[in-house]
Formats: C-alpha cells, sequence, structure tokens
C-alpha cells in the first residue's frame, strides 16, 4: 500500500469505531489509483465482522438494483427480522421488479434496517467496488444507508472513478504517488531490485504516480532498462492492467464516440476549435464525447481537450486499426491552418505518408525551426523527417536536430534514444554535433569522465568542420530552432548562434546556422560549427571540474585559444574569456585570471536578442562566482533561470539553480540557496541529471550543516548515493557537510581531516573550488587542533582568491582565518577579528557576521576579558536565534555562561527554533496530547515521536511538557 497510509489510517479508524458505532467512507480515484487494494485491505482487517462484498458490474447498469441484490444475497434470511411493509418492497426490489419512486424512501430505510440485523450479532463491513459502474439506483440507497449508519455496527466502504455525487459521506482522494513511493513500488514489483535513480524518476514521470501503471511499467522492465543502460518506456504498455481497463471502456463508448475520440487522440494540441470542425467534417460533432467524458476517458474544457491520463491517449491510438488513424491523420490535417498550424498540419500528413517524402521532410524541418511550442513538438517533427528523408546525411542532421530539442526539453531517455539511432558512419560536422550532444548527456546523466573525453573529441571534430567545408556542400542541420514571432530560439550549447536562416518551402534543404558565421567557398555556412567548438570545450571544462580533475582544464584552455577572434561576437567572445579566465584561476594566476572573468560577467549583461541564451549568462554568472561579484552573479544566475523557464528549456534549470544557490551561499541567504537547491534538485531528477541531482543533494547537506541540522544533512547525504568518483563534486560537498557536523560537536580532528583531503591545489587534482568555499571550516577546525600548517597552507590559497577580488565578504572571512591562526590572546588576533567585522557587510552574511561574533568574544573570554567578551556573544547569541540555528545560539549561550552571564532560554519564538515538524509535534503536546496519540494522528512510529520530542526540548532548552506548552504560549 505504498503511498497510501492515510487512506489505510482512515479505513483502520472506521473499523476500529464498529463496537461503538457505525461509519462511512468513500475512496475516489482514476483507474489504478488502489482503489480495489483499499478494499482488499479493509477486508483483511476486518477480524470479528461479517463482510458483505460486491462490485459494479458495467454488464448490469441498467438493471435496477442488481448490485444491490448481489451484496445482499447472503444476508437476505435476516428480511424476516423487518417490518412487513418494508420487507414486502425489499424482496420486490431485488426480485427485479422495480421500486416506485414513493417507495424509495421505504427500500432505502428496508436495507438500512437488513444491514443492522446482519450486525446484531457481530459487526458488519459493507463494501462496493466501482459503485459508479454499476445500476445507479443501487448506489443511490447504499449512499442512503451510509449517511445513517451512526447508531448501528455497520462500516460501508465505497468506491468509484468518477466524481459521483455522493454527498454526506467522508470522501479520500486518491492522489499520484510522489517519487519516493513510486520507486519504492518499483523496487517492490522488481523482487528488491531497486531500479537506477533516473529510471526511477523517469518510470514515476511516465505513470503519472498512477500504481498500476507503474506496475505494468516494472513488468516490461528489461534488466538494461532497469540499470539505465537503455531508454524506458514513455508510456505504459497499452495491453497492461491498467491498458486493459480502459479498453474495456472504450469498447462500451458509441461508435461516433470512439470516432471523435480518436481525433482528439490524435491532435495532441487539443484546440477544441480544431476539433469541431474536424468533427464536423467526420459527419459527427464534438458533442458526441460526452460519454467519453462521463466515464472519465477525456476532459472537456473551454480552451482546451485533455486525457486526464496520458496512457488513455495511446490506449486510443492503439485500439483503432492502421487504416482508420491515417485516415483521421488527413482529416486533421485538411482542417488545420497551412499557416497559422504549420507544424501541426505537417505532422499530421507525416502521420499518413506511406514510404519516404522529402518535399514533406523539408516541410517538417523548417515548420519545426519556426515552431514557438513546446520543443517535444518540434523534436517528434525532426524525427519523423529523418524517418521521411531519402538522403542518408540530411536523416542523420535531422535525427541530431531533434534529439538537440528532446534534451531541451529534458527527456534525457529520448534524446539517448534518438542518438542511439543514428547510423556509425556519418556525415564529419553532424558527428561533431552529435558528440557534442553526447558529452552533454555524459557530463549531465552519465560518466563525468568519459564525457571529458567525448567533448573534446567533438571540439575536435567541429573545429575540423569548421577549418573545412562539408563533401557535400550543404550547411550542417542547426541543432537549435529558429525563433518566430520575435521570439529568441534556445541554443546548442554555450553561446552558440540559433538557427535563424530557414530554408525555402518545399525543398529538403535544412536551416543553417548564422550569427557570427563566415561564408565558406562553397557558400556553405561554416563559422558556427567553431563557435559550438568552443561551447563543447565549455562543457569539457565543467566535466573537468565535476570530476576533480582541474588540472585538465590546461588541456582545455590550450584547445580553446587557436579558436578565439579579434572580431568575434560578444556572445562568442563570452565563451573564449571564460574559459581562459578559469583556467588561470585554476592554476592560481588571478591577476590573468580577474580581467577575463570580469569582462565575461560584463558582456553577459550586454547580450540581448539571439544571443541571450541560458547557457551564456551560466557561463558569466559562474565567472560572477570566480571573482566574487556575488550580486551579479545572482542577476546572471537568476536570469539564466528565467529564461530557461520562458523556453522550455528544462535541461539547462539544474546548472542554473545550482550557480543561483551559490551565489545566495555567498550572500548569506541560506534559505533562499535551499530553495534554489530544492527546486534544481526536483528538475534534475525528472530531467534525468543525476550528476547534478547529486550536486544539489551535496549544497543542501552543507546548507543543512552549516544551520547545524545534523538529521536532514545526513539524510541529503544518504541520498546522494553511490557517488560518480573518488572526487567528484557530489562527494566533496557531502565530506565538507560531514566535517562542518564535526565542527558542530566538537570534533576539530576530524573535521580538519575530512577538508584537507578535498582536493590538492598544488597538483589540481580534487574539488580545489570546493576546498577554497570551504577554507573558513578548514581553519577553524585545523587551529582547534593546533595543526597550523595544513591551515596556513589552504589559508594561503584562499588569500590570493580572496585578495584579487573586490568582495568585503571574502576579505572578512580571510580577517577571521587569520585572527585563528594568531597567537592567542594577542593583539594580532584581537585585530584581526575586528577587521573580519568591520568588514562585513551589514546588508547581507548575517549567519557569517554572527560566526565571526562568536569567534572573537570566545578568544576575549579565554584572554580573561569576559566584560568585552559578552557584547559580542550577545550579538552572535541574538543573530543566531533570529536565524533560527539554534545550536549555534546554544554555543554562544555556553560562552556567556562561562563569561559569567546568567543566561535563560532563548525568548524567541519556538516556531522560529523548530522544524515544521517538530512544531506540530510540539502543539500536539501542548494540547495534551500522548505521544501513542501524537503517532496514530500523524502516521508516525511512537519511537519517531521520541526521538523528535527529545530534539524539540533540546533546541528549546527546555526539560518538560509544561514547559513546552509555555514555550508555545
Amino acid at each position: 500500500m505504498r503511498g497510501r497510509s492515510e487512506e489505510c489510517a482512515a479505513i483502520r479508524r472506521l473499523l476500529g469505531d464498529l463496537p461503538a458505532g457505525g461509519g462511512a467512507l468513500l475512496v475516489q480515484g482514476e483507474p489504478g489509483s488502489g482503489r480495489s487494494a483499499l478494499v482488499d485491505y479493509a477486508h483483511r482487517h476486518a477480524a470479528g465482522c461479517t463482510v458483505l462484498a460486491g462490485a459494479g458490474l458495467c454488464e448490469e447498469a441498467g438493471l435496477p438494483y442488481a448490485g444491490l441484490q448481489r451484496l445482499l444475497d447472503p444476508v437476505l434470511d435476516r428480511a424476516g427480522a423487518l417490518p412487513e411493509q418494508q420487507r414486502r418492497v425489499l424482496l420486490r426490489a431485488l426480485a427485479g421488479a422495480g421500486c416506485p419512486a414513493h417507495r424509495h424512501l421505504a427500500l432505502s430505510l428496508a436495507v438500512l434496517g437488513l444491514l443492522a440485523a446482519a450486525a446484531r450479532d457481530r459487526p458488519l463491513l459493507c463494501t462496493m467496488d466501482d459503485v459508479d459502474r454499476g445500476d445507479r439506483p443501487t448506489a443511490d440507497v447504499l449512499a442512503f444507508v451510509a449517511r445513517r449508519l451512526r447508531r448501528s455496527r455497520v462500516a460501508v466502504l465505497l468506491t468509484t472513478a468518477a466524481d459521483v455525487p455522493l454527498g454526506g459521506i467522508a470522501r479520500h482522494r486518491l492522489r499520484p504517488l510522489n517519487d519516493r513511493d513510486s520507486a519504492a513500488l518499483l523496487t517492490d514489483r522488481l523482487a528488491g531490485r531497486a531500479p537506477a535513480p533516473s529510471v526511477a524518476a523517469a518510470l514515476a514521470a511516465a505513470a503519472g504516480g498512477n500504481p498500476q501503471a507503474l506496475v505494468d511499467l516494472a513488468e516490461v522492465l528489461t534488466p538494461g532498462q532497469c540499470r539505465g543502460e537503455e531508454p524506458v518506456p514513455e508510456t505504459p504498455p497499452p495491453d497492461g492492467g491498467l491498458g486493459r481497463a480502459y479498453r474495456a471502456r472504450l469498447d462500451r463508448l458509441p461508435a461516433d464516440t470512439r470516432r471523435v475520440l480518436l481525433l482528439a487522440a490524435l491532435d495532441e494540441d487539443g484546440e477544441p476549435a480544431t476539433l469541431v470542425r474536424a468533427a464536423r467534417v467526420a459527419g459527427t460533432a464534438i458533442e458526441a464525447l460526452a460519454p467519453a467524458e462521463l466515464a472519465g476517458l477525456v476532459r472537456v474544457e473551454p480552451r482546451r481537450v485533455t486525457f486526464p491520463q496520458p496512457l488513455v491517449r495511446a490506449v486510443v491510438r492503439a485500439a483503432a486499426p492502421l487504416a482508420e488513424r491515417r485516415t483521421a491523420h488527413l482529416l486533421l490535417a485538411r482542417v488545420l491552418d497551412p499557416l497559422g498550424h504549420r507544424l501541426r498540419r505537417a505532422g499530421h500528413l507525416a502521420a499518413a505518408a506511406q514510404g519516404p517524402d522529402p518535399v514533406l521532410a523539408a516541410e517538417l524541418e523548417q515548420a519545426a525551426a519556426e515552431h514557438e511550442g513546446p520543443a517535444t513538438a518540434a523534436s517528434a517533427a525532426l524525427h519523423r523527417a529523418a524517418e521521411l528523408s531519402d538522403d542518408p546525411v540530411r536523416a542523420a542532421a535531422r535525427l541530431v536536430a531533434a534529439a538537440r530539442y528532446a534534451w531541451s526539453a529534458g527527456l534525457t531517455h529520448r534524446t539517448r534514444l534518438l542518438l542511439g539511432s543514428l547510423p556509425v558512419d556519418v556525415d564529419p560536422a553532424v558527428a561533431g554535433r552529435a558528440g557534442l550532444l553526447r558529452g552533454e548527456l555524459e557530463l549531465r546523466a552519465g560518466r563525468p569522465r568519459c564525457a571529458l573525453t567525448t567533448l573534446l573529441a567533438a571540439a575536435d571534430a567541429l573545429a575540423a568542420t569548421e577549418a573545412a567545408p562539408t563533401a557535400t556542400g550543404v550547411a550542417p542541420v542547426a541543432t537549435d530552432r529558429a525563433p518566430a514571432a520575435g521570439k529568441a530560439a534556445p541554443v546548442a550549447t554555450d553561446g552558440a548562434p540559433p538557427a535563424t536562416r530557414v530554408a525555402p518551402a518545399g525543398t529538403d534543404r535544412a536551416p543553417a546556422a548564422t550569427g557570427a558565421a563566415s561564408v565558406g567557398a562553397d557558400g556553405a555556412l561554416v563559422d558556427a560549427d567553431r563557435v559550438l567548438a568552443l561551447g563543447a570545450l565549455v562543457r569539457a571544462g565543467e566535466a573537468a571540474c565535476f570530476a576533480g580533475d582541474q588540472y585538465r582544464y590546461a588541456e582545455v584552455a590550450r584547445r580553446a585559444e587557436p579558436l578565439r577572434r579579434p572580431d568575434d561576437p560578444p556572445a562568442t567572445e563570452l565563451l573564449s574569456s571564460y574559459v581562459a579566465g578559469t583556467a588561470a584561476t585554476l592554476r592560481g594566476d588571478h591577476e590573468q585570471a580577474g580581467p577575463a572573468l570580469r569582462r565575461t560577467v560584463v558582456l553577459g549583461g550586454q547580450l540581448t536578442g539571439a544571443a541571450l541564451t541560458p547557457a551564456a549568462l551560466t557561463c558569466a554568472a559562474a565567472a560572477g562566482l570566480l571573482v566574487a561579484v556575488d550580486g551579479a552573479a545572482h542577476r546572471l544566475a537568476e536570469r539564466a533561470v528565467e529564461l530557461a523557464r520562458e523556453r522550455g528549456e528544462l535541461s539547462a534549470l539544474p546548472r542554473a539553480l545550482e550557480l543561483r544557490a551559490a551565489a545566495e551561499y555567498w550572500l548569506g541567504r541560506h534559505d533562499a540557496a535551499v530553495d534554489s537547491s530544492r527546486e534544481g534538485l526536483r528538475i534534475a531528477r525528472d530531467t534525468g541529471q543525476d550528476n547534478w541531482a547529486g550536486v544539489h543533494l551535496g549544497m543542501l547537506a552543507v546548507l543543512a550543516a552549516v544551520r547545524a541540522d545534523r538529521d536532514t544533512s545526513l539524510r541529503r547525504i544518504r541520498e546522494i548515493g553511490e557517488d560518480p568518483g573518488a572526487h567528484s563534486r557530489p562527494r566533496a560537498l557531502a565530506q565538507w557537510a560531514l566535517a562542518v557536523l564535526d565542527l558542530v560537536d566538537n570534533r576539530p580532528a576530524a573535521a580538519a581531516a575530512r577538508l584537507a583531503a578535498l582536493a590538492c591545489p598544488g597538483t589540481g587534482r580534487g574539488q580545489v573550488l570546493v576546498l577554497v568555499m570551504a577554507t573558513p571550516y578548514l581553519v577553524e577546525a585545523a587551529t582547534a587542533v593546533a595543526d597550523r600548517p595544513a591551515a596556513a597552507a589552504a589559508l594561503a590559497v584562499f588569500d590570493r582568491w580572496a585578495s584579487s577580488t573586490a568582495s568585503p565578504s571574502r576579505r572578512a572571512l580571510s580577517a577571521r582565518c587569520h585572527g585563528l591562526l594568531a597567537q592567542r590572546g594577542s593583539a594580532e588576533a584581537e585585530r584581526e577579528f575586528r577587521t573580519a567585522l568591520r568588514l562585513h557587510p551589514t546588508d547581507a552574511g548575517a549567519f557569517e557576521r554572527a560566526r565571526t561574533e562568536l569567534l572573537l568574544g570566545r578568544e576575549l573570554r579565554r584572554s580573561r576579558r569576559p566584560r568585552a567578551a559578552r557584547e559580542h556573544l550577545h550579538a552572535a547569541r541574538e543573530a543566531f536565534i533570529l536565524l533560527g540555528a539554534a545550536t549555534w545560539a546554544e554555543q554562544a549561550t555556553t560562552e556567556l555562561r562561562a563569561a559569567g552571564e546568567s543566561v535563560g532560554p532563548p525568548e524567541e519564538s519556538a516556531a522560529r527554533l523548530l522544524t515544521g515538524q517538530q512544531l506540530r509535534i510540539a502543539q500536539l503536546v501542548a494540547e495534551g496530547a500522548t505521544n501513542r496519540e501524537i503517532a496514530a494522528r500523524m502516521f508516525l512510529s511512537t519511537r519517531t515521536v521520541d526521538h523528535h520530542l527529545r530534539n524539540i526540548f533540546h533546541r528549546l532548552n527546555i526539560r518538560s511538557r509544561t514547559e513546552l506548552a509555555r514555550a508555545l504560549s
């Protein structure tokens, strides 16, 4: 019963209340959502009860009271206990003689009396599954009975798929399973073999959270698909359990309804006006959909016709013969405007095509270039265009373009499938673009070290293509869509110019990439390949950094240098400046790095039109973080996020959100950083980007650790799972988080060892950039165990970077670290700490300022200056309380007491110090609930409640439930 704990608890309560009085429950959910499983659950837990079980049958829907007769047949021998008038009405109705309207009340009271008589010896559970599928009179009688059970020992459980009007009964709507429950259900059905996280996410999305759909998918999953080595199904199988259930519903619909439903299923845009015209041409009307709508198969709204369960669309298509589908496609193409609905019309014509058609393939390609809607439609169109092409080179180019659109839409598995269908021997230009996309897939969702190799090879291939025109004399197909109606198109890679040139309709010539392009000897536009090569090198550098192989960034920079031109447009210059600046940063040459990276930030802010892309903005944001212009970096990352959302470029969002979270961390906006990382994690999982899911999990672990939230931090670290490499970024972030927790728990030696192992700056191996971010914690831990050489070495690297920036916050951290390294009690130590306080921005970074206040107060107290210490310790404690950092507030409180001040428990509202779940438990305790009662109400174990209560007492510095109630008052 994965994901149905709330409903199971409601059923247990229903049965548990039977000795004192009856009740009723209505469970509503779509087919496959688990209604019947809940009925079975009720039967299993009905120990000591008589059980009457029935189910609505569509075959008997036209027979009044047929369902009631099957349900009550086992207890009809108790009818003698009824008043004579009620008994005659009941037996007449169950015998098929019907019931006059004026006797409906008598019949309903007779059923109620019969069930009460059957429950005299022992409680009675009465269930009717799919009550909406059977005859309506039975449903009306059972609803009447269900509303009048308080004085009897009868429980009624009804289930329905449709939203039937059965008022007055407690109703539970079955929600789709979340990702965690979906993954658990898949593991259950795969005999304990947990699918790869990306596979579980893809299957959960394909199933839409429907349990039966997940079961059907698990049954057809191959071992390779389970491991993530092969593309997984995009929809549940039409012949699975859920598909058969929907097909049975389809078979009961009138012919006109099925005909219009097929038109709706084939026209994915769902525009009602189109369907109205198509239905009229087909000799019927859109009103014919009414039976399908009543059956819950389709939803007709003023602006859209939708299928609530995507599988229904697939079942409708699969159930129709090929000839009918082809006729329907041609009919839809006939009623669509050739200009206003160019892509949809071409798609329907292509679906009806029966062999290669170069003209139609070119029309699909051009329509995709002009399309403003979702990238999935353009991807499907280009895939079909490849199938209709008679030129292998053009077909391969269109396949790569289709894969690029699929990747932009976040469809990782579909992208792999399209790239996997490419022939082995393809045109070099197409091979270069395919390699670029394969490398990006490996970087985000595969093996980063392999991604580095693939991307370097792709850059070489694209650079060679730029140097020599293609053998065919035809420009390579651009992998990005052209802007239409002033809307900028997504680009293939970082800063690559979009496809803006559209070939004449009716030709089999692809749109060529333009922008900074120059014309080759044969007239082909080839300079776009150089820009794509630069984009591949940017991704290659990203792969090197992710894998902890920063020393290889020098190779990336060497390859990028020959691709640079003095007259490059801003978008292209941005790429080369970013690579050069990052390479200089990683080798410690900040004098050379600073100008290049600042130029990148400036260029990012100047981009407009087609050059303004999420990929270019993320490069500029990353450059901003490297030179510590956090505000600019945040603005650029925020714009990248907004732009990616506007254009539907889901694949770009996890990286953009990572950079936004990093900027928010440096700005001291920890809550905002948590929100960014949570969103990035969700999108990374939805799009199958496992590596970036790990990055966001690592960042969430660090943010929780910094706030001393041990449970959350450890949970996030566990979610990272198997790591892609010993020195990968997620692993480094996890180690940083564990080191912070070690420091919080007064284990500085363990913290220093973890952080020192993150990287070796001298060799460029490991996560150098993560180590730089974590240096303040490393210095604090190392000085606590008198390991000054390790602290000094790490601080030297941090200082060279911080001094090259104009960031007050970085310099404040540097001064704080120098204060920790200075001799205890010395004037130098106090001077450095006070310098840090002066440099901390007053409008940001409250947490780091409070940490400096705490460390300075500790230094003054240990120097036997308690009066001076108390000022800073009070400031630190107050700031930590306002920030909700309870553990740090406790440390400041401890220091204050050691400085001779009597300090009571925090006066700040408990709501600011507790998590949401802790606050709910605390409120229940304050209301007088026992731990067992709290566990039952919140669907937790009593052990879990005990654990949370101990943490609540610790956070609020209280010792009893009475004090807790007082703290919440």
